[in-house]
Formats: structure tokens, sequence, C-alpha cells
């Protein structure tokens, strides 16, 4: 199928009906993209902006990545897609899971629609476990800590959401050992 109608399918997609701020896929891709974001979920501040990563997870992540808002937001170029299209809500203050029906309806018709990704950021558990069936019910820890595994193709990594901080701290390794080598992988496919 050609990307157009399918993200235009994707994006009129009302199958959760269970979403307390109701269905509104957020996502970016193109038949282009070289670079793919695998995340969670959009969340509550995603929802109302109707973009992704358009706050301090988005000026966390896009550090990491050596990038400015204008290279993340080309869609020629990046990829943006959640396990999980619709803010799922949340409980106990805490964002609920994506809801499994989108990547079961969506995600191996999108990949398939991108045949030109190179590299596959992992963000957390539901994208890992999606991406790297053979790290379900691995620590998360263990599996950025084995990024070299499948590197240059895949990255696994934490959320860059500020809730993280304590994991970056106890993991210094992260910033000196993942991200130059991210940042490299990055401005290398971005032709910088």
């Amino acid at each position: 199928m050609p990307i157009e109608p399918l993200l235009t399918e994707i994006r009129a997609c009302t199958a959760c009906d269970r979403l307390p701020l109701g269905p509104r896929p957020i996502f970016q891709a193109s038949a282009s993209a070289r670079i793919l974001i695998a995340g969670q979920a959009p969340g509550r501040v995603a929802h109302g902006q109707g973009r992704p990563f358009d706050d301090l997870s988005g000026d966390r992540l896009r550090d990491w990545l050596g990038i400015d808002r204008a290279a993340f937001y080309d869609s020629s170029r990046i990829a943006l897609v959640p396990m999980g299209f619709c803010y799922p809500g949340t409980e106990k203050g805490a964002d609920l899971p994506p809801r499994p029906e989108c990547a079961a309806r969506w995600r191996e018709k999108l990949l398939g629609a991108m045949p030109d990704i190179e590299l596959t950021i992992l963000l957390g558990r539901y994208a890992l476990d999606w991406h790297l069936p053979e790290a379900r019910g691995a620590a998360l820890t263990k599996a950025v800590e084995g990024w070299r595994v499948h590197f240059p193709r895949l990255v696994p990594l934490v959320h860059p959401s500020p809730r993280n901080i304590g994991w970056l701290k106890r993991n210094p390794w992260f910033e000196t050992d993942v991200i130059p080598a991210l940042r490299e992988r990055v401005a290398t496919l971005l032709g910088r």
C-alpha cells in the first residue's frame, strides 16, 4: 500500500472508543524517512497540541540526537511512530500503556511503507518489546546497556521523560557511551 492513503486512514482512525480524551492519532511518517523513533504513546500535552514530543521529553530527546526542532520535525527524514497513536490516559499519576489494538492494526503496515529506515530508536519498554521480542521480560537497563548488540540498526533507550532523571544519574555511562555514538549515527544518516 502506498504511504499517503495509509497515513490518511491512520489519521482518521477511531477504533479505540475508550480513550479519555477521544481518538486523535499523533505521529509523523514518510516513505523517505531514514530514522524511526518508536515511542510509547502521546501524552496529554501532545494530544492537546497535536504534535509528538513538543515538550520537555522532546527537548531532551533532541539533545540526545544532537538535532534541532526543524530536523526533528522533518517527516521526510525522521518518522515518529509510537506504539499507540492516541493518548491512553493516566492512572495514579502515570500514563497508561499504549492501547494494544493500535500496534496490531497499523504498525506492520506503516513500517512496511517506510523502506528507507536505517536506524530505529526504541524509547521505553513497549517499543523494546515489540521491536526486540527477545528482550521481552529483561530489565530495560540491561537492554540499554547492551545497545551495541543491535547498533547501528537499532538503539534501545530509556524514555527521555523528566521522570527518568534519577535513572540517568544512576547510569552515567548512558551519556558518556550511548549518546555520542547515537549522535554520530544520526548525523551520518541526516547527511551532516
